[in-house]
């Protein structure tokens, strides 16, 4: 019982290391899809989507390509931490639009869980667009020096 004590006091001690651990599995997930729709290059998932989309097939093919990008791009930034605020507001739109217009028909536990994962990834995206990047990115190598000092004004530390 004592081990387990010290466990959540070392882990309590190291939210930040949590949340950061969040953003790299999140940017990892988003940028896995991303390569998975920028690889789809099957002819018939673009005579499909086209097909689907009736006159407006400029829009459809933008936005495939918009998602597509905003998921490769954006999961690879969040999961170095380069810019992670810009690249989780970059995301939410299309998990937006994945919650409730997409998935919003197949509903709650479905046989896909699509609609769960959606919001789940959604609100993932909050999170970590309310927390910003933590010790663990590049925003903090390379931007860390004048948050620190912002911080510590703000809470009153002498510099």
């Amino acid at each position: 019982m004592q081990k387990l004590s010290a466990f959540f006091a070392w882990a309590e001690s190291r939210r930040e290391l949590w949340l950061d651990c969040v953003r790299i599995y999140l940017g990892l997930g988003l940028l896995a899809r991303g390569l998975l729709i920028v690889v789809n290059v099957r002819t018939d998932f673009f005579i499909d989507l086209l097909s689907h989309s009736g006159e407006q097939w400029l829009i459809s093919g933008a936005l495939l390509h918009y998602v597509a990008l905003a998921h490769f791009v954006g999961g690879a930034m969040l999961t170095v931490g380069f810019l992670t605020r810009l690249a989780a507001l970059v995301q939410i739109p299309i998990l937006v639009g994945a919650v409730f217009f997409v998935h919003r028909e197949d509903g709650l536990f479905a046989m896909g869980q699509s609609l769960e994962f959606s919001a789940l990834v959604l609100f993932l995206l909050g999170v970590v667009l309310v927390s910003g990047a933590g010790k663990f990115s590049l925003d903090y190598a390379t931007f860390g020096a004048g948050r620190n000092k912002e911080g510590a004004s703000a809470s009153g530390e002498q510099k």
